[in-house]
């Protein structure tokens, strides 16, 4: 499968970068501990994505959407910390997990078809 034109890729690499962002913003503001979890995991969803696309097989490819799909479960997790706890506004909260959603929802499609 190539990468280019896929719609995953390209949302969960656009995605890491919002991450990324968020990432600079909480740092600056000294809030450590949270802006390390959700960049890890919000990153690791694409690159995730990367490694299935370049899967040794098909049993690996399932392997690597699995994975990228329980990172997405774990950022948006983080997002609802963040918004809760008030490190970030409603504004930032409702873009990025609206597009954590869509992500989640485009990887819980593709792993339903592992057992077809």
């Amino acid at each position: 499968m190539d990468s280019k034109g896929n719609v995953i890729v390209e949302k969960s690499k656009a995605f890491a970068l919002k991450i990324i962002q968020l990432y600079k913003g909480l740092v600056a503001e000294k809030e450590y501990v949270l802006s390390r979890q959700i960049l890890k995991s919000g990153t690791s969803i694409g690159a995730n994505v990367k490694e299935a696309i370049r899967g040794q097989s098909k049993p690996d490819f399932y392997a690597k959407m699995n994975i990228a799909l329980k990172e997405c479960s774990e950022t948006e997790y983080w997002l609802e910390l963040l918004y809760e706890s008030q490190y970030i506004n409603n504004r930032t909260f409702r873009e990025l997990y609206s597009d954590c959603k869509e992500i989640l929802r485009i990887l819980m499609a593709i792993t339903k078809t592992q057992n077809n």
